[in-house]
């Protein structure tokens, strides 16, 4: 018996958004395959049956049948996934002419049956061959008016999948030591007086009070952190809705043991108090050198 927790077959329509639905299964988790005949589907699934990404959350795979056996090609690799025990879910991916139409204009593509004809044609000579594949699928998504979030939330909703809560990383580092190169967002601690050259802070860090209460007495700190709380309330309002589910957001000091950490400790508070859940990662703070 296969370990998939699910396998989700992705047809439909060209250009109606199947690679689309893919890298959004794929950024869930999924072990995701893309343009797959459907006769290699029971062998992928019984492969993978060990797989930690199948097991967690399941298989997803494009498959690109066409025909008047689409249907029956497809059902048969359907029905003997499932005698292994796992799950099937056949997604079907729809679109108006009109909009594949201009989709094709748009990425200058050539639909694959339009060789020798028009798009247009194309896309009807597709529709007659997909008709019946159409209908034997349990979900069909229309995406004639859809962007990439509203496609998301149509195929997590149809899979009863919730949503990744958006997650904020407020990390600390020493700009001695490199910047973080997968930061969304970076500021610059090293105008405020260091710590390290106070000898009863030196040996201390930023999560302590006597550091943070050090810190709090300059007036160009708090006048930062007032900004700082401003933009990053303006900017979590928007990415909510992006569809972007991680933003990183880095602080930096010379050594990123002191005002960074401080800076850090503080905005994380602030950010949880948002509703929003931050992760705190402290790079530098333990290094030998600081």
């Amino acid at each position: 018996m296969s370990g998939a927790a699910r396998c989700v077959i992705i047809t439909g329509l060209s250009g109606a958004g199947r690679s689309g639905a893919l890298r959004i299964l794929e950024d869930r988790g999924f072990y995701a395959v893309d343009n797959l005949p459907p006769m290699m589907l029971p062998s992928l699934v019984e492969a993978l049956s060990a797989d930690k990404a199948a097991i967690t959350w399941g298989i997803a795979a494009v498959v690109n049948e066409r025909g008047s056996n689409a249907a029956e090609s497809i059902a048969a690799s359907i029905a003997a996934i499932e005698e292994g025990g796992t799950k099937t879910q056949l997604v079907f991916l729809d679109s108006s002419d009109d909009v594949l139409v201009r989709r094709y204009e748009t990425t200058r593509r050539r639909h694959p049956l339009s060789e020798g004809i028009t798009i247009t044609d194309g896309i009807k000579r597709e529709r007659a061959e997909l008709a019946s594949l159409k209908d034997m699928a349990n979900t069909v998504i229309d995406t004639s008016a859809m962007n990439s979030g509203d496609l998301r939330t149509a195929i997590l909703t149809e899979l009863e999948m919730n949503e990744y809560p958006f997650t904020v990383i407020v990390s600390s580092f020493g700009f001695k030591n490199g910047i973080p190169r997968d930061c969304d967002y970076l500021f610059d601690m090293r105008f405020l007086p260091n710590p390290n050259y106070v000898p009863e802070l030196k040996r201390l860090s930023g999560r302590d009070i006597e550091v943070q209460s050090y810190l709090d007495k300059i007036s160009e700190k708090q006048v930062f952190m007032k900004h700082l709380v401003s933009l990053m309330e303006f900017i979590l309002k928007h990415y909510d809705n992006t569809g972007k589910k991680q933003l990183h957001v880095a602080i930096g000091c010379t050594g990123g043991r002191h005002r960074s950490v401080a800076i850090v400790e503080q905005l994380s508070k602030i950010i949880s108090d948002t509703g929003h859940r931050p992760a705190t990662n402290h790079r530098d703070i333990d290094l030998e050198d600081n």
